[in-house]
C-alpha cells in the first residue's frame, strides 16, 4: 500500500497497547521516509496537557486526580466539512474482508449493544435525554439491566465515541437540567479510566507481569480445575457464578460484578490474577487493555492501590447488591455449587 500509493504520512490515535506500541515502532524504523504521527485521541487530556512526566507519574489514583483536576478538557472536534475524494479500496472489498451481518449472527441473542459510532452517538444522545445522570452515583453498583450505569464503554473502548464527547454532553446536562454529586461521578469514572490509560504507557510491559509494579510476587498459584470452575461460573459462590455466566452470555458484566469475580479470583481461589485477566480481555465486548489490566493489578494488589491487597465479602456484597437473590436466580448462580478440592493440581506461575 504503501508503494501503490506513495503514502508520505501515516496516523493513529495514541494506545496503551505495548503490543500495538511495538507494531509501531517497528513500522517507523523500517519506513523512515514517512511520517509517522501520533494523536491523543483516547484519552480525556493530550499527553502535552500533564502536569507530569510519564515516568513520574503519581503512584495513586489519588494523587492523579489532584494534579490533574484543573486541566480543561478540549472540546471534540466537530465534523469534517469533506472526505478525500479518493479511497484505497470500495466499499465492496471491504464487506467481503468484513461481514457486519455474519458478526451480528455471531452474537446471537444475548447481544446488548449494536456496534459503530452512529450506534454510539445515539446511546450517547439518549442516555442524556433521560435523568439517569442525576442518579448515577446511587445506582452505578447494580448488577443486571441498562439503566443503571451510563453503558458508554462498549463504544468507547474502541473509539466509536470518545471520552471527551461524553464530557461535553454531561456538562451540556450538568448546564441545562441538573449538576449534584451523581453527574460528577460519571466525571470520576472517566478520570479513573483515564489514570489507567496513562498507567498503562507508563509501566508498559509490567502491566502484563505477575508481580505488577511491584517488587514481590502475590502468594498465589494456578490451579487449572479451580480455574474452569469460575470461567464457566460453577464455583462455591453464588454472586460469582451469576456473574460469569452473565459474562458468558452477554459479553459483558457490571463494574461491581467484576470487582466481585476478581476478588474470589485472587483471594478465595487463590489464582494468578493474569489468567483473569486474560479471560476477561477474550470475553469483554467493552474490552480495553489499560482499564482491564490495570483494574486487575488494583486487585491483585500489585498494582496502583495504596491500600495493598482488596478483598470483598463476597456473602456481605451479595446481601448488600442482590438481597433478594434476583440476579443469581437469573443467571443460575446457585446451580451446581462446586466445592473447591484441595487436591487440585498446582502450576506454579513463571
Amino acid at each position: 500500500m504503501i508503494t501503490q500509493y506513495n503514502i508520505s504520512h501515516i496516523y493513529r490515535s495514541n494506545s496503551a497497547s505495548e503490543y500495538k506500541r511495538k507494531i509501531w515502532d517497528t513500522l517507523s524504523k523500517r519506513y523512515s521516509m514517512i511520517q509517522f504521527n501520533q494523536i491523543d485521541t483516547h484519552t480525556l487530556f493530550d499527553k502535552s496537557q500533564l502536569p507530569f512526566t510519564l515516568d513520574k507519574l503519581p503512584d495513586s489514583f489519588s494523587k492523579f486526580r489532584r494534579m490533574v483536576s484543573d486541566i480543561s478538557i478540549r472540546a471534540p472536534l466537530g465534523k469534517p466539512p469533506q472526505l478525500p475524494n479518493s479511497c484505497l479500496t470500495s466499499k465492496q472489498n471491504w464487506q467481503a474482508v468484513w461481514n457486519a451481518q455474519s458478526l451480528h449472527s455471531q452474537l446471537g441473542e444475548g447481544q446488548l449493544f449494536k456496534g459503530g459510532s452512529r450506534a454510539g452517538k445515539q446511546h450517547l444522545r439518549s442516555y442524556f435525554q433521560t435523568k439517569n445522570a442525576s442518579t448515577y452515583k446511587e445506582t452505578r453498583n447494580g448488577l443486571d439491566g441498562m439503566d443503571y450505569s451510563t453503558k458508554f464503554s462498549p463504544w468507547l473502548s474502541n473509539g466509536s465515541i470518545s471520552a471527551r464527547q461524553i464530557i461535553d454532553d454531561l456538562h451540556q446536562y450538568e448546564s441545562k437540567i441538573e449538576s449534584n454529586e451523581s453527574t460528577y461521578w460519571i466525571y470520576f469514572e472517566l478520570l479513573w479510566r483515564e489514570y489507567f490509560q496513562w498507567y498503562a504507557q507508563s509501566y508498559r510491559g509490567k502491566l502484563f507481569k505477575f508481580n505488577g509494579i511491584k517488587n514481590t510476587n502475590p502468594t498465589t498459584s494456578f490451579y487449572p480445575e479451580r480455574f474452569q470452575k469460575w470461567c464457566q461460573g460453577n464455583t462455591p459462590y453464588p454472586i460469582v457464578n451469576a456473574c460469569m455466566k452473565q459474562l458468558n452470555a452477554t459479553g459483558y458484566m457490571s463494574n461491581r460484578g467484576r470487582q466481585l469475580v476478581a476478588s474470589c479470583f485472587v483471594h478465595e481461589l487463590n489464582l494468578d490474577w493474569r489468567y483473569g485477566a486474560a479471560y476477561m480481555e477474550q470475553q469483554l465486548i467493552d474490552y480495553d487493555v489499560a482499564s482491564n489490566w490495570g483494574n486487575w493489578q488494583y486487585l491483585a494488589g500489585v498494582g496502583a492501590d495504596p491500600r495493598g491487597h482488596r478483598r470483598f465479602d463476597l456473602e456481605k456484597q451479595t446481601q448488600i447488591y442482590d438481597p433478594d437473590r434476583l440476579f443469581i436466580k437469573r443467571w443460575g448462580g446457585d446451580q451446581h455449587l462446586e466445592q473447591l478440592d484441595s487436591r487440585d493440581t498446582v502450576d506454579w506461575p513463571i
